[in-house]
């Protein structure tokens, strides 16, 4: 060891070195390689710049905010405008012109559904109330049902079943009043007929409205089927449990009682006055006890 550090500083002061005892291949490529221990080549460490990595990463957050503000802009931005689209915008606007009526007859205007209907035009389909629509639909007189459907994109289709008059209410010698099944007066479209309504005398149409035994017969008339109805010639209505019709001037008296059970007490009267071997000579059936008719 001590020969080749002699040879080495003899090569480092200019002096004729033997090429045989320098150090071989290994030995130099490890000295080349190696950076620590005792063979290898010293090298300065990396000097690291404090303030430019500072300013690099002030950079990156600057960077990181406004993309954050950009989306968030981006997506606001994208929210008004569809809540404008489907709310403001004249894409799902329901329009007048394209509110449908159908079920209007002659004691129910299509004018007075339709005033009720538009009530909503100029508004999203979205936020049409078709709830309120039906409501005060039904509170029409001689409305029974109501329905309000949405037709996109900027259409309304309404629909209503508008009955004839359960009766028309009469004051002495002084013109008919029409009411329905609800005792709610109707007001005729263009001077309807009132032939093959059932007419009830009253002492006043308000106090025949207020009237409890008035009230059933209404209930009575309306759900007559409409070939029956139309043979009532008489009404009486003393009390509310002692309601009687008269068919065809007489021929026939119904006595119904109330309106309890109804359906059973018109399929027991249809049975009766339909089949001469029960009806025979009599003219008159009391169903107000239905499973105990009497046939006088």
């Amino acid at each position: 060891m001590s020969g080749m550090q002699t040879d080495a500083a003899k090569a480092t002061s200019g002096a004729f070195v033997d090429a045989r005892k320098l150090a071989d291949d290994d030995v130099l490529d490890r000295t080349l390689q190696e950076t620590t221990g005792a063979l290898g080549i010293m090298s300065r460490p990396k000097v690291v710049d404090f303030n430019a990595r500072l300013k690099e990463k002030r950079k990156a957050g600057l960077r990181s905010i406004v993309s954050h503000v950009a989306i968030t802009v981006v997506s606001l931005g994208v929210v008004i405008g569809l809540v404008w689209l489907l709310f403001f915008s004249p894409v799902l606007r329901l329009e007048a012109a394209n509110i449908s009526i159908s079920g209007a007859n002659e004691w129910v205007s299509e004018q007075q559904i339709r005033d009720i209907a538009q009530q909503q035009a100029g508004k999203s389909l979205l936020v049409v109330s078709t709830n309120d629509v039906t409501t005060k639909l039904k509170d029409i007189p001689g409305v029974t049902q109501a329905e309000a459907k949405r037709k996109f994109p900027q259409g309304m289709e309404v629909t209503v079943t508008a009955q004839k008059p359960a009766a028309m209410l009469k004051v002495g010698d002084s013109a008919l009043t029409a009411v329905d099944s609800q005792a709610r007066v109707l007001n005729s479209v263009n001077g309807a007929s009132a032939e093959g309504i059932p007419v009830i005398e009253v002492e006043s149409v308000d106090s025949g409205l207020q009237n409890r035994a008035v009230k059933e017969a209404l209930k009575i008339l309306s759900a007559l089927p409409e070939s029956m109805r139309s043979s009532v010639t008489a009404v009486k209505a003393q009390t509310q449990d002692s309601i009687t019709t008269e068919l065809n001037g007489g021929d026939r008296i119904i006595v119904w009682g109330d309106s309890s059970e109804l359906k059973l007490k018109m399929a027991v009267v249809d049975k009766i006055i339909n089949d001469p071997t029960k009806i025979g000579d009599k003219h008159q059936v009391d169903v107000s006890a239905p499973y105990r008719p009497i046939i006088k």
